[in-house]
């Protein structure tokens, strides 16, 4: 396994940066640009993803980098909650919100991963 230097050497930051890019791409079209409050919060919770992991990494500790990494893999819940909504109300089509999903619960697996990974082996 390779040394991680910085985060963007992270896996998990790399598909939430990923992430980041997919929302903000699909929330720029029809009546998902026009709703605000729904647009705002799904590209503010994909974005929190991305940063906390990335914040995480500098702490000076692994319990307080494994604490950023839990709020990480909320904020990717919180997508695919939001992704719902989106559905339920016509903003995406199947197909999209498959693959966003998809996309949100690669990267909140492997934030579960690296989270797992910090916890001292006895």
């Amino acid at each position: 396994m390779a040394l991680i230097k910085k985060f963007e050497d992270i896996l998990a930051w790399q598909e939430a940066r990923k992430l980041v890019r997919e929302v903000y791409g699909f929330t720029r079209e029809g009546a998902f640009a026009k709703d605000f409050g729904l647009r705002d919060q799904i590209q503010r919770a994909s974005v929190s993803v991305m940063t906390n992991i990335a914040e995480g990494f500098d702490c000076d500790s692994h319990i307080e980098f494994a604490r950023f990494l839990g709020i990480a893999r909320r904020s990717a819940v919180e997508v695919q909650s939001l992704l719902y909504a989106a559905l339920d109300i016509g903003y995406l089509t199947e197909e999209i919100f498959k693959r966003e999903y998809a996309q949100a619960d690669k990267t909140k697996a492997l934030i579960g991963g690296l989270k797992k990974s910090l916890k001292p082996r006895t």
